[in-house]
């Protein structure tokens, strides 16, 4: 049974997000974590944090997200995002807990125009990309891990894309947005309730917690600019928003052009639900407004 559950990166989005979630009611007991609590990157402090605190589960949403200054701090992407994994694995299967960790869309390099399933082969093409996909690696070297690979995440909480365009929406008559990558975009809350449906589905089945790599975004497809122009939308905002190619706003990270994923096997393995993500869109940016 799962009871006792270690979050790591919890002031993150999606950290942020299964705290809401605990705060409504969760029969478990959750132990929140970040790099002022604990340092994942540090095995003597894994060991004595998880002996004081004894774990079923650790979910892991501690990364280093900075796409483009990845590129020149490699070494710190991969301190984080590759090298404090393998802690974390070593530490749950030491532990006998049960391995939750969160991965991205960036594995791929997105140069293909068919949903992404969790068996195809990855062939990351950026500094954060490859230290992510290394990261899974570790990961996968216990049997009880579970991986969830998630694209262009957003939230009420912290910074992403859907916070930009709303500062920029209310400043600007226009802004510029990338019309030729395609994906999902994904509410965190969404993400972290079908992590909750994971867990529970875990306790109400004997072999419950199916170990293995899968994927969740929100329903359906879209560019950045589509993506924009909806936030603009619901916000009732009265900025334009103007379609760009990438070759017109250069970045120094790689990003994949296409990096849709195929949600199926999360659907069908644990029975979610996942909503469309403009109904999700619509329901963070009513929460970012109404706080």
């Amino acid at each position: 049974m799962i009871n006792n559950i270690l979050v790591t990166g919890s002031y993150g989005q999606l950290g942020s997000e299964l705290k809401e979630l605990a705060d409504q009611g969760l029969p478990y007991h959750f132990i929140w974590t970040d790099i002022d609590t604990l340092d994942i990157t540090d095995k003597k402090a894994l060991n004595d944090f998880v002996k004081k605190n004894p774990i079923d589960l650790l979910i892991n949403c501690a990364a280093y997200n900075a796409v483009d200054k990845a590129e020149e701090e490699k070494e710190k992407a991969e301190l984080i995002n590759t090298k404090a994994v393998g802690l974390l694995t070593e530490t749950c299967k030491e532990n006998s807990a049960k391995f939750i960790h969160i991965s991205t869309d960036y594995v791929f390099n997105g140069k293909t125009f068919q949903p992404y399933k969790e068996t195809d082969t990855p062939n990351a093409n950026s500094a954060y990309g490859i230290s992510k996909l290394k990261g899974e690696n570790e990961a996968l070297k216990y049997d009880n891990t579970l991986i969830i690979r998630t694209a262009w995440l957003y939230s009420s909480h912290g910074k992403n894309f859907v916070k930009t365009m709303l500062r920029l929406g209310a400043e600007r008559e226009s802004v510029n947005v990338i019309f030729d990558q395609i994906g999902s975009p994904t509410y965190a809350y969404d993400l972290a309730k079908a992590i909750i449906n994971i867990i529970n589905h875990a306790n109400k089945n004997k072999k419950g917690f199916k170990p293995g790599i899968y994927n969740y975004t929100n329903e359906g497809v879209c560019s950045w600019y589509d993506f924009a122009v909806s936030i603009m939308k619901f916000a009732e905002l009265q900025c334009k928003v103007l379609p760009i190619e990438t070759k017109d706003y250069i970045l120094p990270a790689s990003r994949p052009f296409y990096s849709v994923l195929n949600k199926s096997k999360i659907r069908g393995t644990f029975k979610i639900e996942i909503p469309y993500w403009e109904e999700s869109l619509d329901k963070c940016i009513k929460k970012i407004i109404k706080s």
